[in-house]
C-alpha cells in the first residue's frame, strides 16, 4: 500500500474539537493543541498477543517508508499519522486500532496545519482539509444504568482478597478496575462527550479514537526527535469546593505513606522502562500535586534525551503496562488482575494517542474513559490497592472517577 501525504500551514482552526465534522472523527487535544482526524486512509493490521506494539511498529514503519510525503511545516504530528487505541491485556477480546485518516488538522506551538492523506497514485485533494464549520454541542442526554460486570459488594470483596494476597507478599501493588454500562435513547456523540470533557479537564489529554473516548491526565510517553517526557500519575484524593479543606485533603495525599509507596511503584517502573533507551533520564525528586476539577493526585514527571533514535510505539512496547495501571511485579500483578477483577478492560489503561512517520508521537493512558458504541457506553474507573489499602476506600476512589465521564456523557436519568 502506498499513501500519498501531502501537509501545508494553514489558519487557526480555532477550537479544533469543535470542527470535527462526523461522529467517526479522531482527536489527541490537550489545552487546545493537538491534532484533529477524519476519514479513514487506511487501517493497519495490528494481531493480538504480547507483541501487539512491536506490531504495530513495524506496520507503521512499513507504511512510511512506502509513502510519498510532502510536509514543508514538519513539526511532531504533521506528515503521514495514525491514532492508536491498544489494548490493555495481549489477550483481549478488543482489537488494537492503528488507523491513518485522510485528513488530519492540527495545531502546534502556535503553528496549524493540514494534512491529506489518500491511498494509490492519485494525490490527496487538499481541499478535504477545509476544517468544518463548528459544530454546536448537542444538548446532553438522559443516561441510564445498565448494570455493572461486577456490582459493587462483589468489588469489595475482590479487593478484600487482593489485600490478602499483598499482605501475604505475593507481590507489592496491583491495579483492580470496575465498569459501569450506560445506555441513552439517542445516540451518543463522541465529538460532544470529548467537548464536554475538554471544557472540564482543559489540562488532560481528551481523545477519540475508534470508539473510546477520555480525558486522561496520564501521559505514558511523547517522544519530539530525541526528547521524550512522560507523567506517573498513583495516588489520588477528593477535592473540596472549600480551599482550606481542599488544601488540607492535598497535604493529607501528600504525607500518606500508602500513597507515596503506591506512588513510587509507578514510577520505578516507568524509569526502568524510558532509561535504556536515554543518555539521560530527569526524574522529578518527589511527587507534587496534580489538581483536577474533581481529584487530585500525585504526580511525577520524567524527562530524557534518547540515546539512539527509538520510535514512540518502541517506547510504548516498552512501558506497558506500567505499576500504575497494572501493578508491581507486572507478570503477579496481570496474572492476579484476570483472576479477580473478572471483566476483559478492552482499551481502558491501554496507550491512546497517535504516532507519525517520523517516529514522534504523544501517548496517554487511556483513563476517565469509556468506550461508546451507539446508545450505549462502558465506562471504567480502577484503583491502586496497597497492603494497607481499605476496600471502602478505594471503591470511593472508583466512584470519584467514574463521575468525569457519568458528567460528560449526560445527565442522569
Amino acid at each position: 500500500m502506498t499513501l500519498q501525504v501531502r501537509t501545508h500551514p494553514i489558519a487557526d482552526p480555532g477550537d479544533l474539537l469543535a470542527r470535527l465534522p462526523d461522529r467517526a472523527g479522531l482527536a489527541m487535544v490537550t489545552d487546545g493543541e493537538g491534532i484533529i482526524g477524519w476519514g479513514e486512509a487506511a487501517r493497519l493490521p495490528v494481531p493480538r498477543g504480547p507483541e501487539r506494539f512491536a506490531a504495530a511498529a513495524d506496520a507503521l514503519a512499513e507504511t512510511a517508508a512506502a509513502a510519498t510525503v510532502h510536509d514543508p511545516v514538519d513539526l511532531p504530528g504533521s506528515g503521514l499519522v495514525a491514532f492508536l487505541a491498544g489494548t490493555f491485556a495481549p489477550d483481549s477480546a478488543a482489537e488494537t486500532a492503528l488507523v491513518v485518516p485522510r485528513v488530519v488538522v492540527g495545531r502546534r506551538d502556535g503553528r496549524a496545519f493540514a494534512t491529506t492523506i489518500a491511498a494509490g497514485a492519485a494525490p490527496p485533494d487538499p481541499a478535504e482539509a477545509a476544517p468544518a464549520a463548528q459544530v454546536a454541542l448537542a444538548d446532553a442526554p438522559r443516561v441510564r444504568e445498565r448494570g455493572a460486570g461486577l456490582d459493587e459488594v462483589a468489588w469489595l470483596d475482590r479487593v478484600a482478597k487482593a489485600v490478602d494476597r499483598l499482605r501475604a507478599g505475593e507481590l507489592d501493588k496491583v491495579v483492580l478496575a470496575r465498569d459501569v454500562g450506560v445506555w441513552a435513547d439517542e445516540p451518543f456523540d463522541p465529538r460532544a462527550v470529548a467537548r464536554r470533557l475538554a471544557m472540564r479537564f482543559p489540562g488532560c489529554h481528551t481523545v477519540i479514537v475508534d470508539g473510546l473516548v477520555g480525558a486522561s491526565p496520564e501521559l505514558l510517553v511523547a517522544r519530539d526527535g530525541p526528547l521524550v517526557r512522560s507523567r506517573v500519575l498513583a495516588g489520588t484524593t477528593r477535592r473540596d469546593a472549600d480551599p482550606a479543606r481542599d488544601a488540607a485533603l492535598a497535604a493529607a495525599l501528600r504525607d500518606s505513606a500508602k500513597d507515596r509507596a503506591e506512588h513510587a511503584h509507578a514510577v520505578d517502573s516507568a524509569r526502568a522502562a524510558l532509561a535504556p533507551a536515554c543518555d539521560a533520564l530527569e526524574v522529578d525528586a518527589t511527587p507534587w500535586i496534580l489538581s483536577l476539577a474533581n481529584v487530585a493526585h500525585l504526580a511525577t514527571d520524567l524527562r530524557g534525551r534518547l540515546s539512539r533514535s527509538v520510535p514512540t510505539l518502541a517506547l510504548v512496547d516498552a512501558l506497558h503496562p506500567t505499576a500504575a495501571v497494572c501493578g508491581t511485579p507486572t507478570e503477579q500483578a496481570a496474572s492476579l488482575i484476570a483472576e479477580l477483577e473478572g471483566l476483559d478492560r478492552g482499551r481502558y489503561a491501554g496507550p491512546v494517542g497517535w504516532v507519525d512517520g517520523d517516529g514522534d508521537g504523544e501517548v496517554a493512558i487511556a483513563l476517565r474513559c469509556a468506550e461508546i458504541a451507539g446508545r450505549t457506553a462502558r465506562l471504567f474507573a480502577g484503583a491502586g490497592i496497597m497492603p494497607d489499602s481499605r476496600p471502602e476506600s478505594e471503591l470511593e476512589e472508583t466512584r470519584l472517577k467514574l463521575e468525569a465521564m457519568r458528567a460528560a456523557l449526560g445527565a442522569a436519568g
